[in-house]
């Protein structure tokens, strides 16, 4: 995946609600920000938005593939598949249904880190969003003919979105290199004989584990008030019995002492390389940093990386870095090239290394610093635009550990990132030994992009 949206605005911290005495209130950015947590343990986040009547309704739970065990991979996303086979209350397919009757839309996604449900809806209706969620997250049917039915359903899927995708097949393959023992080596779809061997049962006790109040997090934003909302949510969820707490996982990934490579050859057009270094996570003073450096690396077509391999060498069609700071455990940060025909996988991939190199070597000018620092900033105000996507940084940030006040001080952090930070980041981080490959190779039935392979170390 792409680096996950990093957050971004001022903080005050105001005082306690008098009606509220176990909640806390800050302003983040526009947003006032509520937050509070029930007697079962489910987390609620509240942020008024008044600029138009709608709401977003997310359910964030603390289960994604890092919660799975050799074997299984894939449990996480299936389970998101069939949170929409029905309760009791409410048959196969009527959720969606009943949010579409009423004007809205709903979906879900499951991530490494977290599973998460979203409705976005006229404000009036919160209620009805309310209702319904409660109900899935205590209800779930399970039924074994719709299990089966939808464990192909998913396999299809993989064979739409992996397997007959080189690139997205590459990129499954490098993080299998690169993590070796933590469970980001499995990919979140999971793998065919692992979904084969997947059970109702597996399903009924990952339900019963991971989707209990005290493992979750409300998340509303939008035209709603902490008076009017708080006493629905204590309606509907409150007497949802909390659960035993989920052990997390206690896995570290071995320190990596030497380059890995993979070479994975399928029928494409182009060749196309993708590797990453091992780097820490929102944990890390250095995160701040990092995503300065991103910055400068790929945004845009002055950054370095495209100016330098398509604008001026000519070696690459799209070119690239990611860095995702809001992951659960220490993650990847990622460099992609798409070769341009006629250009060798070898010349590009050392293009992209010499401009690694150019960063590890001389910092940034002032500059160049300050334009990253303001793109960072005017992204993610601009993004605060949606109701849904200021949603989706609030549960990010709470669900993955970094807790929603990550967002308070990121301004300000980010604000005290010198030329000698991103210097020394790309020392520290960006090293041969941490360094993970992977290369698409063509088939050699496909003579163009068989001819650019042939540079391939």
């Amino acid at each position: 995946m792409t680096a996950l949206q990093r957050i971004l605005c001022r903080a005050a911290v105001v005082s306690l609600l008098a009606f509220l005495p176990t909640s806390q209130q800050a302003m983040a950015g526009r947003l006032t920000v509520q937050d509070f947590t029930l007697a079962n343990g489910l987390m609620v986040l509240l942020a008024e938005e008044h600029k138009a009547p709608v709401i977003t309704v997310q359910i964030w739970y603390k289960v994604g593939s890092r919660n799975e065990v050799m074997g299984r991979a894939g449990l996480s996303h299936m389970l998101e598949h069939m949170m929409f086979k029905g309760t009791p209350k409410y048959g196969k397919g009527e959720f969606s249904k009943i949010i579409e009757k009423n004007g809205g839309n709903d979906n879900a996604f499951t991530s490494q880190d977290y599973t998460a449900y979203f409705e976005n809806l006229a404000a009036d209706k919160l209620d009805l969003a309310l209702e319904m969620e409660a109900d899935r997250m205590k209800g779930l049917l399970l039924d074994e003919k719709e299990f089966q039915l939808e464990r192909e359903v998913v396999k299809e899927e993989r064979r739409l979105r992996v397997e007959d995708v080189p690139m997205a097949y590459l990129v499954e393959q490098m993080s299998a290199q690169a993590f070796m023992v933590h469970p980001y080596h499995w990919p979140i779809i999971g793998w065919f004989h692992d979904l084969d061997a997947m059970t109702r049962e597996d399903l009924k006790a990952y339900y019963e584990t991971y989707y209990v109040p005290n493992n979750a997090t409300l998340v509303i934003v939008g035209d709603v008030t902490a008076e009017s909302a708080l006493p629905l949510i204590k309606k509907y969820f409150e007497g949802i019995p909390k659960g035993s707490p989920p052990r997390p996982p206690s896995v570290v990934e071995p320190v990596q002492q030497g380059e890995r490579r993979i070479v994975v050859k399928r029928e494409a057009q182009l060749p196309f390389i993708y590797f990453g270094y091992k780097v820490p996570n929102f944990k890390s003073r250095d995160v701040h940093a990092l995503a300065v450096l991103e910055n400068i690396l790929s945004t845009g077509r002055s950054a370095r990386l495209y100016d330098a391999l398509v604008y001026r060498k000519k070696l690459a069609l799209q070119v690239g870095a990611g860095y995702n700071e809001l992951a659960a455990d220490p993650e990847l940060f990622t460099f992609y090239a798409m070769v341009k025909p006629g250009a060798k996988i070898a010349d590009v991939e050392k293009a992209v290394l010499a401009e690694i190199e150019r960063l590890k070597k001389e910092p940034p000018s002032e500059k160049e610093l300050q334009k990253a620092k303001n793109q960072v900033a005017a992204h993610y105000l601009f993004e605060q635009d949606s109701v849904f996507r200021q949603g989706m940084l609030l549960g990010t940030a709470e669900t993955v550990g970094a807790g929603w006040q990550y967002i308070a001080d990121y301004v300000n952090q980010l604000s005290r990132i010198t030329r000698e930070d991103v210097h020394r980041v790309a020392r520290t981080y960006l090293n041969a030994d941490t360094r993970t490959v992977g290369i698409l190779m063509p088939l050699s039935s496909k003579s163009e992009g068989a001819q650019a392979a042939g540079g391939a170390r």
